[in-house]
C-alpha cells in the first residue's frame, strides 16, 4: 500500500510596492484642487455671511479614541451671538446646500488637510474662526499627547 501525504502548495506572494514619487505627485494635485475649490467656496461663503450681517463664525471640535466631531457652530453679528443663517449656499453641483452644512464640511476638510488623524488616540480639540471682514479662516488646534517616563532599576 502506497500512501502519499498531501503537499501544501508553495505560497505565491506578490510583493507590495508603493510608488512614493507617484503618491507625492497625486497628493500635490489633490492639494492644488482643494486650494482652488477653497478660494471659490470662501468667496461664496463670506459673501453670504456678510449679506446676513454675520461678522464671525466659530466652530468648536473635539476628537479622541478614533472618533471626532464638530461640537458646535456659532454665529455672531456686531451685537453678539445670533442663529446661524438658515439659507443655502449656491454651488455648481446642485441647487444649494444649507450654509451650516457647508461650514461643517469645510471645517472637517480643513482639519483633515492640516492635522490628518486629529481624532485618533488622545486626539485634538480646538476652534475655527471664520472672520467675515478679513475673509479668513483661522484654526487653533490643540493636539493631545500622552507620554510615559520609564525607569528600570536592578540591584
Amino acid at each position: 500500500m502506497i500512501t502519499t501525504q498531501p503537499v501544501a502548495p508553495e505560497l505565491q506572494t506578490t510583493p507590495v510596492t508603493f510608488d512614493y514619487d507617484a503618491w507625492i505627485v497625486e497628493d500635490a494635485k489633490r492639494r492644488a484642487a482643494f486650494a482652488e475649490h477653497l478660494v471659490t467656496l470662501k468667496q461664496n461663503l463670506f459673501d453670504f455671511l456678510g449679506a446676513q450681517g454675520i461678522v464671525l463664525v466659530t466652530v468648536d471640535f473635539d476628537g479622541c479614541g478614533d472618533s471626532g466631531q464638530i461640537e458646535s457652530i456659532s454665529a455672531f453679528d456686531e451685537h453678539g451671538e445670533v442663529a446661524v443663517p438658515e439659507g443655502k449656499l449656491a454651488n455648481s453641483e446642485d441647487d444649494g446646500e444649507p450654509v451650516k452644512d457647508v461650514i461643517e464640511s469645510l471645517a472637517y476638510d480643513l482639519l483633515q488637510s492640516e492635522h490628518g488623524g486629529w481624532e485618533n488616540n488622545e486626539g485634538a480639540y480646538g476652534e475655527f474662526r471664520f472672520d467675515v471682514a478679513d475673509r479668513t479662516i483661522m484654526l487653533a488646534c490643540n493636539i493631545r499627547i500622552s507620554s510615559a517616563d520609564y525607569s528600570e532599576t536592578s540591584w
